[in-house]
């Protein structure tokens, strides 16, 4: 059987990329530090395939059909269509593997879940600032999982903590010796075409990365769900981090770094699951 080989979970933000030449020395080392801490630690797992869980930024979906949940099941994907990007990270297309992504949505059916699907992805920012940043000298196979983070309805905390173990128990039943991360992009604390753009509430970055680090599902479920309405409206993403955290049964958190980098308009966090192996 295939093996969990751990979670890991950081920001996005699009300015990271878009104005990356400009950013202050301190800035670009404090992404850089801790980025490639995280790709450290992510190639010592020695990843096969690579779940990676993300919001889509109008570039697959629009309102006209917003799925709650979307897996990539295609042998490939296309890269970041965004210019400000293709400098930085100029990959025409990245792997995926079907194998797994049609076992993720073959045990998502059986198990009571309703994913949309995609034989063919883009993949934006929110995935390949985080390939590029960190360094990776061979990018695994990506399935990517899509998560609507960005309008509402979205799905809840608790839905999220369900996807999380989901996409644990497919990785465990799937046939194989692969070895397979979890990682969830976005966030933290940000707020995007809002009077609010360019601040930060440091005080729900700082309780999220708290209760990941000892809280139950409970008290994370009622914390979220009553704080994020009254934050900026990037901090939904928060959403890929709950999963990556509930794939491995909520233990092992292990925080990089945090700092919010008003530059980039975000509070950006970088952190690793290591289960209680």
């Amino acid at each position: 059987m295939a093996e969990l080989i751990g979670s890991f979970a950081a920001s996005h933000a699009p300015l990271i990329a878009r104005e990356w030449a400009t950013l202050t020395d301190e800035t670009r080392g404090i992404v850089i530090a801790s980025y490639r801490e995280l790709g450290k630690r992510l190639m010592e797992a020695q990843p096969d395939i690579l779940v990676m869980v993300t919001t889509d930024h109008w570039v697959n979906f629009f309102l006209n059909n917003l799925p709650s949940f979307c897996v990539g099941v295609g042998p490939e994907h296309d890269g970041p269509p965004e210019a400000f990007l293709k400098p930085h990270f100029p990959h025409d297309t990245l792997p995926g593997h079907e194998g797994f992504g049609r076992h993720l949505v073959d045990t998502a059916f059986h198990e009571g879940f309703d994913p949309a699907i995609s034989y063919r992805a883009k993949l934006d920012h929110g995935v390949c600032i985080p390939l590029w940043q960190m360094a990776l000298k061979d990018i695994p196979a990506i399935v990517p999982v899509f998560i609507n983070e960005l309008e509402e309805p979205m799905p809840t905390i608790r839905r999220c903590f369900d996807w999380g173990k989901l996409i644990a128990k497919a990785i465990e039943s799937f046939p194989g010796g692969q070895r397979i991360g979890v990682f969830g992009t976005g966030g933290l604390s940000h707020s995007i075409g809002e009077p609010t753009m360019g601040q930060l509430d440091v005080p729900f970055d700082q309780r999220c990365l708290e209760m990941f680090g000892g809280a139950d599902e409970d008290e994370i479920t009622d914390t979220l769900e009553d704080w994020l309405p009254r934050t900026g409206n990037g901090a939904h993403e928060v959403r890929s981090w709950v999963i990556a955290h509930a794939a491995m049964g909520g233990q092992g958190f292990d925080l990089i770094h945090y700092a919010p980098l008003f530059e980039v308009y975000a509070g950006c966090g970088f952190a690793q699951w290591r289960g209680t192996t």
